[in-house]
């Protein structure tokens, strides 16, 4: 069996390449799947795009990303902007939205709130979603994130959002990176696939110290403390059978040529977690 059968390059990982450079790398590289991200994407043009890729072989595993829905004032604007991402998820070929949900809205201190606000975003887009074959898949962050960010901290929060929708419309994405510390986790695990919830596997490693700014401090796979291959395991169990994503922020590796940063990761992938 192919060893990078299941592995796929999210974009942000190798921002540095354009999006021919990327398709051009993966195909000489036998990388059979990319996570896109909607501002690249809307530059290169949603239609070449889809071509790329389609003409490529390649399959589009998810759209990062959707939601922030704390962020403005008008409810209905931030709902355009996700329909509009749903439209682009369709187009693109893929079947996941990623949603960022969306940290405390601007002078709000009232965490209740802005979960209670990123649900019945969730709740008007689901059907829209579901009528176009998108999945929107909640992305819980660490609770570093929380302020800013996505209110939306562990597997059981995303979970309790999830469940008020059919599997077929909302679910979660499993990300090492924001949910390696949580002793609940493997449990979420488990109650997420056994209801056919688990929409993305995502992949990052934990390095300390962390760098200044915190959000590009996510460690090559095998650099950092997470226990990669159990985590694969852990969701394999629950039923997940999807490509495995992953999605690295890390300025030192955006400063290096791309095509080696992208050789790098399929043979960590290999290594650490096949």
């Amino acid at each position: 069996m192919n060893p990078l059968a299941r592995f796929s390059v999210n974009q942000m990982t190798v921002k540095q390449l354009s999006l021919p450079e990327l398709v051009e790398n993966c195909v000489r590289l036998g990388v059979p799947g990319v996570g896109l991200w909607r501002e690249p994407v809307a530059e290169y043009g949603l239609e070449p795009t889809a071509k790329l890729v389609r003409d490529a072989g390649l399959t589009v595993t998810s759209l990062c990303r959707g939601g922030f829905f704390t962020a403005a004032e008008s409810l209905a604007e931030v709902l355009d902007d996700n329909r509009a991402a749903i439209d682009e998820a369709a187009a693109l070929g893929t079947d996941t939205l990623v949603l960022v949900s969306g940290g405390l809205a601007p002078g709000s201190r009232d965490l209740t709130a802005a979960r209670a606000r990123i649900t019945e975003a969730i709740a008007e887009l689901a059907p829209y979603a579901g009528e176009r074959g998108v999945r929107l898949a909640i992305e819980p962050l660490h609770p570093m994130y929380a302020a800013d960010r996505c209110a939306v901290s562990t597997l059981d929060q995303a979970l309790e959002i999830a469940e008020r929708f059919p599997a077929s419309q909302v679910g979660v994405v499993v990300d090492t990176y924001h949910v390696w510390w949580d002793d609940r986790a493997p449990a979420a695990v488990a109650r997420a696939g056994a209801a056919g919830r688990i929409h993305a596997f995502q992949l990052a490693d934990w390095t300390t110290p962390l760098p200044a700014g915190v959000l590009n401090g996510r460690g090559r796979l095998g650099d950092g403390a997470i226990d990669l291959r159990s985590w694969r395991t852990l969701v394999e169990a629950a039923g997940y059978t999807g490509p495995i994503e992953v999605e690295l922020f890390n300025d030192e590796l955006w400063s290096r040529d791309g095509a080696e940063v992208l050789e790098e990761t399929a043979a960590g992938f290999v290594r650490e977690v096949g």
